[in-house]
């Protein structure tokens, strides 16, 4: 029996291996770049959802307020006061809503970090494999 060994791969294989590998690293961290971003993307549009309701309750707080002083005007004071303290409430949480978006919205860091962490590891690799 004979042992055969395969012989070592020539510079041009080794640097076309390498292209192969670099092109394949560089379009998997476009697809980790897309997920990431789509993930931030998705986060913002919800927190944008809440700053939306939170305004659309404050205005309907505004217009139960002006009801208020409207009934307050010419009618018993138990019907404004009643009108006064549901509007100070719709308005709270209108608020309370907006305010949630919006500390949610400044936390939100744009930038895909695992991407630009793998893409710096990437390009040492490629470093460490050139001869």
């Amino acid at each position: 029996m004979s042992t055969t060994t395969k012989p070592e791969p020539s510079l041009g294989e080794l640097f076309g291996q390498l292209a192969q590998d670099t092109g394949s690293l560089v379009r998997q961290e476009v697809q980790l770049a897309k997920v990431e971003i789509t993930n931030k993307v998705t986060t913002a549009g919800r927190n944008v959802g809440f700053i939306a309701a939170g305004g659309a309750l404050a205005l309907a707080g505004f217009l139960v307020l002006l009801a208020a002083a409207v009934a307050g005007l010419g009618v018993v004071i138990p019907v404004w006061a009643a009108a006064l303290i549901v509007g100070v409430v719709v308005m709270g949480i209108g608020y309370a809503l907006m305010m949630k978006g919006m500390g949610a919205l400044h936390q939100l860091d744009p930038i895909p970090e695992r991407t630009v962490q793998t893409m710096k590891d990437n390009q040492a690799w490629v470093k460490e494999q050139m001869p």
